[in-house]
C-alpha cells in the first residue's frame, strides 16, 4: 500500500513538495484555501519571480542572516542548480541577471506557477481548494488535517502555509497556530525584506530619488556594532527609505533597539579624493553660490539636502568656502545618516523573519521533533535570506528535504 500525505499551503514550498512526493509514488493531497495556487508566487520579483540564485550552497547560506547552517542538509540534497534543472525539465527556460538572480526568461511569474501545476497534474497530486482549520493527532504522530470539508487523514502532514507577509495572498499566520498545536515554539515574528520609516521627514523632499552605487551601512545605536554593510541601489520614499540595500538591512533589525543608517553617497573615492573632487569642481564655478556648484557632483533632489546638513549657507561664494567648511561638506556626503523609526507593515514585506523554531525540527528532514510525521517546509520555518531568489531557493530545498524523507520513511 503506497504512503499518504497532505501537503497544506499551494505556495512555492507546497507545490514543490507535492510534486515531489507524487513523483515518489506517495499519494499527496494539496490543500489550499485560495481558489488559485501560487497567489504569492505571481507576485515575487515584481511578478518576475526571481526563482533562484545561481551560486553554490555555501553561497546561499551565507546569504541566510539567522540560522543558516540549519540549511545546510537540505541545500546539500536540493541546491540552486537542482532547482534551475527542475524548471528547464517542465519546460520553464530561465536566464542568469545581474547579482546570479534567476529568471523565467519570458520575465513571467504565471509561467512559473503553470508549470508547476502542470507538473502536479501530470504526478497525480489531487489539489483541494478547502480551508485547513486543525491538525488532527493520533498519540504522538499527524494523522491528517481538518478542514472546512471535514477529516483528511494521511500518513504524514507537511505544514508550507507561507508567513505573514502579504497577507492578501493567503499568508495569514495559520502555519504556526498549527504548529503550537503541536506543542512547537514559535519565535518572534517580524517583517523582513520590508522598507524603513525614518525619523527624518528629508526623504520625503527627495521621494522617488534612486541612487545606485552607494553604500549602506546599518548601526544599531544600542551597541554600537556595524549589523549591515553592503553596496547596491536604494530608494526615497514618501515614509522612509526603500529598495535592495534597504531590504536586505531590515533583516538585521530586531525589533527593539534603535538603529540609523548611513550612507556613503561616494563609495568608490577616499575622503581625500572626494575632497580633491570637490576642489575640482569649485575651480570651475569659483563665482557661483555653494548650493548650486554640486551638480556635478550629486543628483539634483538630493543636492539642498546635503548641502544643508554641511551647515554651509547657501548663498555662500565658492571661492569663500574653507577648508573647514570643505571637510563637513565631504564627511556629510560619505556619511549621510537617517535614524530608523520603524518597519513598514508586515502586509508590506516580502517575507517574515522568525517562525518554527529550527532548534525542534530535524535538518535533514524537515520532521518535527515532537510529533512524528509532522513535517514543515518554505517560511513556516524561522529561517529567511537576502534578496536575490534565497527565500525561494529555501523553500524548493526544505520541501525537497521533507518530500524525500516521507517517501522513504517506514511509516
Amino acid at each position: 500500500m503506497s504512503r499518504t500525505a497532505i501537503v497544506v499551503g499551494g505556495g512555492a514550498a507546497g507545490l514543490f513538495c507535492a510534486v515531489s512526493l507524487a513523483r515518489r509514488g506517495t499519494e499527496c493531497t494539496l490543500i489550499e484555501k485560495n481558489r488559485a495556487l501560487g497567489k504569492k508566487l505571481m507576485i515575487t520579483g515584481k511578478g518576475r519571480c526571481n526563482v533562484t540564485n545561481n551560486c553554490e550552497s555555501g553561497e546561499v547560506m551565507r546569504n541566510i542572516p539567522r540560522n543558516g547552517r540549519f540549511m545546510f542538509g537540505a541545500l546539500s540534497r536540493f541546491a540552486p542548480s537542482d532547482t534551475m534543472s527542475f524548471f528547464e525539465e517542465i519546460g520553464v527556460p530561465l536566464k542568469t541577471e545581474r547579482g546570479n538572480r534567476v529568471f523565467p526568461v519570458s520575465d513571467r511569474a504565471a509561467d512559473i506557477v503553470a508549470a508547476l501545476e502542470r507538473a502536479a497534474a501530470a504526478s497525480g497530486v489531487s489539489v483541494r481548494h478547502e480551508k485547513a482549520l486543525e491538525l488532527i493527532f493520533d498519540g504522538d504522530r499527524a494523522a491528517g488535517v481538518l478542514t472546512d470539508r471535514g477529516e483528511r487523514l494521511a500518513d504524514a502532514v507537511v505544514i508550507a502555509t507561507g508567513g505573514r507577509s502579504y497577507p492578501a495572498t493567503g499568508s495569514t499566520g495559520d502555519g504556526y497556530i498549527f504548529a503550537e498545536s503541536a506543542g512547537h515554539t514559535v519565535t518572534r515574528l517580524l517583517p523582513s525584506l520590508v522598507p524603513l520609516e525614518t525619523e527624518e521627514t528629508e526623504p520625503r523632499e527627495m521621494m522617488g530619488l534612486s541612487l545606485k552605487n552607494v553604500s549602506l551601512k546599518l548601526v544599531n545605536l544600542v551597541s554600537g556594532k556595524t549589523e549591515y554593510e553592503e553596496l547596491g541601489e536604494m530608494l526615497f520614499t514618501h515614509f522612509g527609505i526603500s529598495g535592495p540595500l534597504v531590504l536586505s538591512a531590515s533583516a538585521h533589525i530586531n525589533g527593539r533597539d534603535k538603529y540609523a543608517v548611513d550612507i556613503d553617497l561616494k563609495p568608490a573615492l577616499s575622503y581625500e579624493q572626494l575632497d580633491a573632487r570637490i576642489l575640482r569642481d569649485f575651480s570651475q564655478t569659483l563665482n557661483r553660490d555653494f548650493v548650486n556648484s554640486l551638480g556635478r557632483l550629486l543628483p539634483s533632489a538630493i543636492i539642498p539636502i546635503i548641502a544643508g546638513r554641511s551647515g554651509i549657507p547657501f548663498e555662500t561664494k565658492v571661492n569663500s568656502v574653507t577648508r573647514e567648511q570643505r571637510q563637513q561638506l565631504v564627511e556629510t556626503i560619505k556619511g549621510y545618516r537617517l535614524n530608523i523609526k520603524g518597519f513598514r507593515p508586515i502586509d508590506e514585506a516580502i517575507i517574515t523573519r522568525g517562525g518554527v523554531s529550527v532548534s525542534e525540527i530535524s535538518p535533514k528532514t524537515m520532521e518535527s521533533k515532537l510529533k512524528k510525521g509532522l513535517y514543515f517546509a518554505g517560511e513556516v520555518i524561522d529561517v529567511d535570506g537576502y534578496t536575490g531568489g534565497f527565500n525561494l531557493q529555501i523553500a524548493f530545498s526544505t520541501a525537497f528535504a521533507a518530500a524525500e524523507a516521507i517517501a522513504n520513511s517506514n511509516l
